[in-house]
């Protein structure tokens, strides 16, 4: 099948051309298996990760509840 795509960034066509060629592969082939890839992958949901936490400020208030907290458990 032939085909005509609009609107693709150069720089990463380049890029993905040159993947291709780099692997033995045909753009055309290539292309079939980034767009299979991304189909399979698109509706995934990540997995959590603890490097997805962002870290958060503690107030003026809440800054020695840590050590609060040892008191009164270790009196």
């Amino acid at each position: 099948m032939q085909l005509s795509v609009k609107d693709v960034d150069a720089s990463v066509f380049k890029e993905f051309k040159a993947e291709s060629v780099r692997d033995g592969l045909k753009i055309g082939k290539g292309l079939t298996l980034a767009m299979e890839f991304w189909l399979r992958n698109k509706n995934q949901k990540k997995k959590a990760s603890i490097l997805d936490f962002e870290p958060s400020l503690w107030e003026k208030e809440t800054a020695k509840v840590s050590e609060k907290l040892d008191d009164v458990v270790y009196e």
